[in-house]
C-alpha cells in the first residue's frame, strides 16, 4: 500500500468479503451484527490502520444548504407529487434542490449520484429505477458518509431511513375488491421482479387470494419491464389465454391503461368481460373509460415526511439510527370493477 494512503471502508470490505454498510455498521458498534462479525471488522480495520474520514466529516459541516433528489421519472404524476413535497418543505427549511432523473437506468443513476456529489450537495433523497438491482454506488456513498434517505423504491437492506408505503396492504386490498367483486380468477402483472414494489405487492395479492381460499398460479403472475412496449405485449398474452382471468390487477395504472386502450379496441369489454385494476390513482385512471378501480398513494406527503426527516437528522434534530416509516394506501373503487361477469 502506498505511503500516505487512507484506507477505506471499501478496501476493509473488499478484504473480509463483506458489504460497505457491514463495515460501517461494526464501525458503529451496532448491535443488529453478531459480536464475532464485528470483533473480526475491528481488528481488520485496525490491522488496515483504518481512520475514519475527517475531511468528509469537516465537509459535512461547511453545508451548501442544498440537497439532491433523484427519481426514476420526473414526468410521472407520482414522483411529480414527492417532488413537490420535497420542494416545499426544503424551501421552508432555507434548502434549494437540485433534481435528477435516471430515466429507470441505473447507469443514469450512478451518472447522477456523481453529479449530485461532485456538487457537493448536503444530502440525498433516492428512489432507486427499475434496473437497479445492485448497490455499489450507495455503499460507496454510505462509506462516505453522505447522508441519504431512500423513498418508496428502497433496497431493504441498506441501513439508512426509508419512507415507503404499505404496498402490500393496498394491494391485498385491491385483490380483495376484486373477489369481493365476484372474479375467481385474479391475475396480478407484475413490474420487474427485483423491483421493491413488485415484491410486495405480489405479497399482498398472495395473501388475499390465500384468505379467500383461492389457488395461488404462477401461470397467473405475468411480468412487464413497464415500457409501453412490455405492458401491451402482456395484455395481448392474456387475450391469447384458453382461460383467461376474470380479473386483473396491474401494480401500476400506466400498465393498466395501456392494457386497457390494446383490450378496447379488440372490443373486450371491461368490466364484463375482464375486470381490472390498478394501482397508484394517477390522474388519467379517472378519466379513462371506464375509469379505473386503483389504489391511492399521497405522493406529496410522501416526499415532506423524507425531506423532513432527512434535514432532522442532518440538523442534529433527529438519530442518525435508520428508520422506517410506513405510509398507509386507501382503495379507490371506480367502474372498471362494478359488475363483474358472473
Amino acid at each position: 500500500m502506498k505511503k500516505g494512503h487512507q484506507v477505506t471502508m471499501k478496501e476493509i470490505a473488499k478484504k473480509l468479503g463483506v458489504s460497505v454498510s457491514t463495515i460501517s455498521r461494526a464501525l458503529k458498534d451496532s448491535p443488529e451484527l453478531h459480536v464475532e462479525t464485528k470483533r473480526r471488522i475491528v481488528e481488520m480495520a485496525k490491522e488496515m490502520n483504518y481512520q475514519p474520514n475527517l475531511l468528509a466529516q469537516s465537509l459535512r459541516i461547511s453545508r451548501t444548504n442544498t440537497l439532491g433528489v433523484i427519481v426514476p421519472e420526473i414526468t410521472s404524476h407520482f414522483f411529480a407529487s414527492c417532488i413537490s413535497g420535497i420542494q416545499d418543505h426544503a424551501i421552508k427549511r432555507g434548502y434549494n434542490v437540485m433534481i435528477c432523473q435516471s430515466n429507470e437506468s441505473i447507469e443514469q443513476e450512478k451518472a447522477n449520484l456523481k453529479t449530485l456529489v461532485a456538487s457537493q450537495v448536503d444530502a440525498l433523497l433516492i428512489s432507486l429505477s427499475r434496473e437497479t438491482n445492485h448497490y455499489e454506488h450507495l455503499e460507496e456513498i454510505y462509506s462516505r458518509e453522505i447522508p441519504f434517505v431512500l423513498f418508496d423504491r428502497v433496497h431493504e437492506e441498506m441501513p439508512v431511513s426509508k419512507i415507503t408505503f404499505n404496498d402490500a396492504g393496498g394491494a391485498y386490498q385491491v385483490t380483495k375488491h376484486l373477489i369481493e367483486t365476484g372474479c375467481k380468477k385474479i391475475m396480478y402483472i407484475s413490474g420487474p421482479e427485483d423491483l421493491y414494489i413488485s415484491k410486495k405487492r405480489k405479497e399482498g395479492y398472495l395473501k388475499a387470494l390465500k384468505e379467500f381460499g383461492l389457488p395461488e398460479n404462477q401461470e397467473l403472475i405475468k411480468i412487464t419491464d413497464l415500457t409501453t412496449e412490455g405492458n401491451l405485449q402482456v395484455a395481448q398474452e392474456i387475450l391469447d389465454m384458453k382461460n383467461r382471468p376474470d380479473g386483473v390487477f396491474c401494480m401500476i395504472d400506466p400498465v393498466a391503461v395501456d392494457v386497457l386502450t390494446l383490450w378496447k379496441s379488440l372490443g373486450v369489454k371491461i368490466p364484463t368481460d375482464i375486470a381490472l385494476a390498478g394501482f397508484t390513482n394517477n390522474p388519467t385512471s379517472a378519466v379513462v373509460e371506464p375509469p379505473l378501480t386503483t389504489v391511492s398513494q399521497p405522493g406529496y406527503e410522501m416526499g415532506k415526511l423524507a425531506v423532513t426527516h432527512l434535514l432532522d437528522q442532518l440538523e442534529g434534530l433527529a438519530s442518525d439510527d435508520p428508520i422506517s416509516i410506513v405510509l398507509e394506501t386507501t382503495l379507490v373503487p371506480r367502474k372498471s370493477t362494478k359488475s363483474v361477469a358472473k
